[in-house]
C-alpha cells in the first residue's frame, strides 16, 4: 500500500507555509488532511476558500451536511473532525449519531436537510424530487439548496482525499453508529 506522507511546514511552498501559520494560529494545529492538500501549490488555498466562502448554510446546518456526507462516504477522518465540531456547535452526542444516520427528528428543518443531503450524496446528485419539495416546504430556499450542494461538494473533496491517501486521523475517533442506525442506511 502506498503511504502518502503528511508534509511538514518546511516541506511545502512558501505560500502554503503562510497558510500553515494561519491554521496553527487559529486552530492550534495544522490538521493532517489540510497538510496533505499542501502537496499541491494551489489545492490548500483553493479548498479553504471554498470551505470558508460565504454561504447560507452555516453553523449547525453546515455540520449536518458535513456529518451526513462523511457518513455516506465512510470517511473516518471527516467523521472524527466533524463529530468534534458538531459538539462545539451545540449538538449532543446522540444528535450527532442521528444526523450521521441521515435524520434529525429533533428539528424538522434540519431533518429535511439531513434527508436531502443523504439522498443527494448516495445518488451522486440525482435527488429524489419529493425530498427537494420537503426541503423547500419546511422553510429552506432555493439559495439554501444551491449552497447545500456546494457544501456537499466541499465535504466530498476531503472525503475522497482521505479515502485515497489514508493519512492518519488526528482527531478523536467518531463512535460507530448503533447497529439499528447503520441498518437503516
Amino acid at each position: 500500500m502506498t503511504m502518502i506522507h503528511v508534509p511538514t511546514r518546511d516541506e511545502v511552498s512558501v505560500g502554503n507555509q503562510a497558510i500553515f501559520d494561519q491554521l496553527k494560529s487559529k486552530l492550534g494545529m495544522v490538521p493532517n488532511l489540510y497538510a496533505t492538500l499542501a502537496h499541491s501549490e494551489h489545492a490548500l488555498g483553493a479548498y479553504l476558500a471554498l470551505q470558508n466562502g460565504p454561504s447560507s448554510i452555516t453553523g449547525k446546518a453546515r455540520e449536518v451536511v458535513n456529518l451526513v456526507v462523511s457518513q455516506v462516504n465512510a470517511c473516518d477522518y471527516c467523521l472524527a473532525a466533524h463529530t468534534m465540531i458538531g459538539g462545539l456547535v451545540g449538538f449532543t452526542p446522540d444528535q450527532i449519531l442521528e444526523i450521521r444516520a441521515g435524520r434529525a427528528a429533533f428539528d424538522p428543518k434540519l431533518d429535511a436537510l439531513a434527508r436531502l443531503t443523504e439522498n443527494i450524496a448516495e445518488n451522486r446528485g440525482h435527488a429524489d424530487q419529493a425530498l427537494v419539495e420537503l426541503f423547500l416546504s419546511v422553510g429552506w430556499t432555493v439559495e439554501n439548496l444551491v449552497d447545500a450542494i456546494v457544501v456537499i461538494g466541499d465535504k466530498t473533496v476531503t472525503n475522497y482525499l482521505h479515502a485515497t491517501t489514508r493519512v492518519p486521523v488526528d482527531f478523536p475517533a467518531a463512535p460507530a453508529l448503533p447497529a439499528s442506525s447503520a441498518a437503516a442506511e
